[in-house]
């Protein structure tokens, strides 16, 4: 069975958020975008979306795909369960991408802001989280990429955003993991994130063996979105390092 390349989504977003990816690298290397449970119109796995519910829909995914291995690229909450299948099941990771995410687990304080998301969503609806998901993208995102972002948002059943909610609290601390990656690995963080601030996910980079670290200017958490190009750009080059793609040259 081949390799190739899977993307696994931000919070509280769906696959579709890495159609440019996929249509940018679609005819060099196999390459597919998950839903995680309950999202772009999938089941629900549970009232929590536990980053181990989460990892099964990816090894799911991939022996759907008829992967053996892939490269996983995750954004957000798409990072932890990244690392949450790293642990699991490192054997599938052929390399990694870790974009605009973190390693440590949330703070109490961190916890409580998102059961109270869960709650607030249960009771209003996906809509009433739109105001304050703005924080997605930078605050000089062109109106197409909000508007598209915010579509995409309010598409989700409530009761999925509620389950990831609930479940990124309970999300295990992933920090002592990092030493241990011995796969190809790239960090990406962006400028303008106003979710994930760029050194708390450098800090990873730091952590992860030769792990290759970059920096997008004027993006914000949704970096792919803003920046598709340079997003691919740096996703194509780590593919190289990982085997996936040849190098050009003459």
């Amino acid at each position: 069975m081949p390799d190739g390349v899977l993307f696994v989504h931000a919070f509280p977003m769906d696959a579709r958020m890495w159609e440019d990816q996929q249509r940018a690298l679609g005819g060099e290397v196999p390459v597919a975008a998950v839903n995680l449970p309950g999202f772009g119109g999938t089941s629900l796995a549970g009232d929590v979306l536990t980053m181990e519910l989460a990892a099964r829909r990816v090894l799911d995914e991939l022996d759907r795909l008829g992967f053996d291995r892939a490269v996983v690229c995750g954004l957000s909450l798409g990072g932890y369960v990244a690392l949450e299948l790293w642990r699991t099941e490192h054997e599938r990771i052929r390399g990694l991408v870790l974009a605009n995410t973190r390693a440590e687990a949330d703070t109490g304080e961190g916890k409580e802001r998102r059961r109270q998301v869960a709650e607030q969503v249960l009771a209003e609806g996906t809509a009433a989280l739109l105001e304050p998901m703005r924080a997605l993208v930078s605050t000089e995102a062109p109106d197409d990429v909000w508007e598209l972002v915010a579509s995409i948002v309010v598409s989700q059943p409530p009761e999925a955003v509620a389950a990831a909610s609930l479940g990124m609290a309970e999300r295990p601390d992933s920090r002592g993991d990092l030493p241990g990656i011995d796969v190809p690995t790239l960090v990406l963080t962006a400028s303008g994130d106003r979710l994930i601030a760029p050194d708390v996910t450098s800090a990873m980079a730091e952590a992860i063996p030769e792990a290759d670290l970059a920096v997008i200017e004027d993006a914000g958490h949704l970096s792919n979105l803003e920046q598709p190009l340079e997003f691919n750009r740096l996703v194509t080059t780590h593919l190289q390092r990982c085997g996936l793609l040849r190098t050009s040259g003459p």
